[in-house]
């Protein structure tokens, strides 16, 4: 059985954006990070789903994406890596470019 689709066509959590963050040195910076990350997930809406996945927490989630540079962001549809930046998401053309990354190639006409 397969899932569901949302009303947008997307099946849900599809399309993950994954932030890797080092060990946080304050519980101020984890809060404006936290806070930064919840603004997101608001502009994206439910067409991707913001995951923040702590060095700290889950080393070996963040060792798997080969995670030297934190913090870093990945975008993935499926499991599969679509496109990762150093630092973190921030900014008013963030999710454009966010959404930018997931656009198909144009179709080719044989």
């Amino acid at each position: 059985m397969f899932p569901s689709t949302t009303s947008s066509g997307f099946f849900p959590q599809a399309i993950v954006l994954l932030v890797l963050l080092p060990q946080a040195d304050s519980g101020a910076a984890q809060a404006f990070v936290r806070a930064a990350l919840h603004t997101l997930q608001q502009q994206l809406g439910a067409a991707i789903r913001v995951l923040r996945v702590d060095e700290a927490t889950h080393p070996d989630v963040v060792r798997s994406f080969d995670g030297q540079d934190l913090p870093c962001w990945v975008l993935m549809r499926h499991g599969v890596e679509l496109w990762r930046q150093p630092g973190l998401p921030a900014g008013a053309s963030t999710v454009a470019l966010i959404m930018s990354k997931l656009a198909l190639p144009p179709a080719t006409v044989s």
